[in-house]
């Protein structure tokens, strides 16, 4: 079970970061209280609950979602807010593990989530700052060749949104002297996620869904013919049930808890710089994230704050010290940053799963589930509830493909998974320490 903060009378307040500081309005929903029954029930409102359930009452079904907090509160509202387009694992990993015919598919779909993204708030007037542009950072030759490579591949599959950009070329989007070049993706983008998923949520229940917060599930029976899930004050009984919990689910399934690993990543926001230092920093106001093993990402918020993350803990614990740990790194990149305040600092929870592929799958006949987006859930879960709500109404022709890409286990087991991911990731820090 997830140890969930309390605050004032047995609630669950968002953490204390600048997204729920800046959120727009949203209502406080009831608690479950007592037994009911329902169509289908997905567990969390976060990203893959909400792009499901939204996808699910637009085709007329009658929907519910079960949250142990409050809507977006894990890492839905509390991730770097960038739009990136793909999978944490390359196409050229994906056709090298699973064939060309899978990464065809997958091909197919790296920018769905994106695109889902603008036409939900173009559709349902969603205040989120969305805006256009991604740039991915090289450090050194050898990640310039890794992008150009990148950019290659994605053109043989007809994504050709992609430029190369080379120091100078870069200077006019991320005006820092510490990389050799980079790379502009134009259909990425970034916005402020936790107004993201509230819009979201306000959409899903305008159109009939019913959400529950404050509601923690404490037992899901998969086994009866119609999915059981009890909660703290009561239970529902659904003809479908979606698990989207992701690196909140705990150890509620037992059957999922060894495919994927919960990471923390941080992030931190300065005091508002003001319209002229912040567009120095970053001219035409893109998301910016580099292509290390353990990366940096950084973007402007709508009031121009620095919003800078990075770092990764194993096993889903938070740093004792956040700004410590995120401002060398910061200032590394953005040395006349020195003398800004650091207003706000937090950390978020991610699912890691071990091939670094989401996974998507079914615990029975009537219980799906989707997970493991490994750092890349922005896009991949609005991709995956669609393809969960496709499935869900009949069309099982791409969740079938998903459902049968093979899932690793951590080395050593849940014992072990986390000292077996410390090692390899020093070891990919070493590499790029080397340049190598």
């Amino acid at each position: 079970m997830i140890p969930w903060a309390k605050a004032g009378h047995g609630a669950v307040a968002h953490t204390t970061s600048y997204y729920a500081a800046s959120a727009n309005p949203s209502p406080e929903r009831s608690s479950l209280k007592g037994d009911i029954e329902i169509d289908i029930l997905i567990v969390g409102a976060g990203y893959s609950g909400l792009s499901t359930g939204l996808h699910l009452v637009e085709k007329g079904y009658k929907v519910a979602i079960v949250e142990a907090a409050r809507v977006g509160w894990g890492a839905s509202g509390r991730n770097g807010g960038q739009i990136v387009n793909g999978l944490n694992a390359s196409l050229q990993t994906i056709r090298k593990r699973y064939g060309a015919d899978t990464a065809n598919f997958v091909a197919g779909l790296v920018q769905e989530g994106g695109e889902i993204i603008r036409e939900r708030v173009k559709t349902y007037g969603i205040q989120c700052d969305l805006k256009d542009g991604n740039v991915f950072t090289a450090y050194t030759g050898a990640h310039m060749r890794e992008l150009e490579e990148r950019l290659k591949l994605w053109a043989s599959y007809g994504i050709e949104n992609q430029e190369m950009l080379d120091r100078a070329a870069l200077r006019k989007h991320v005006n820092s002297d510490v990389y050799a070049g980079g790379m502009i993706d134009r259909s990425g983008g970034h916005m402020h996620p936790l107004n993201l998923a509230l819009g979201e949520a306000a959409a899903f229940e305008k159109l009939g869904g019913k959400i529950y917060e404050q509601t923690p599930v404490v037992h899901v029976d998969t086994n009866a013919a119609k999915p059981v899930v009890k909660t703290e004050g009561g239970s529902i009984t659904c003809k479908t049930l979606v698990l989207c919990g992701n690196a909140y689910l705990g150890h509620v399934v037992p059957t999922l808890t060894p495919r994927v690993m919960p990471v923390s990543t941080q992030v931190m926001a300065t005091e508002p710089l003001g319209e002229e230092r912040a567009k120095e920093l970053i001219p035409t106001d893109v998301c910016v994230e580099d292509v290390r093993y353990i990366l940096d990402y950084f973007r402007l918020s709508a009031d121009k704050r620095m919003l800078f993350g990075g770092g990764t803990v194993y096993g889903g614990t938070d740093p004792s010290d956040i700004r410590a740990k995120l401002l060398p790194n910061m200032l590394k990149v953005y040395p006349q940053l020195k003398d800004a305040k650091i207003e706000f600092a937090w950390s978020g929870n991610f699912a890691l799963s071990f091939s670094r592929v989401p996974q998507m799958g079914r615990i029975g006949n009537n219980t799906y589930f989707a997970h493991g987006y490994s750092g890349h859930g922005v896009t991949g879960s609005h991709t995956f509830g669609r393809i969960l709500a496709e499935a869900i109404d009949g069309d099982r022709s791409r969740f079938d493909i998903f459902e049968n890409v093979p899932w690793y286990p951590f080395p050593g087991g849940r014992l072990f998974r986390m000292p077996y991911s410390v090692a390899g990731s020093w070891w990919y820090t070493l590499r790029d320490k080397l340049g190598i």
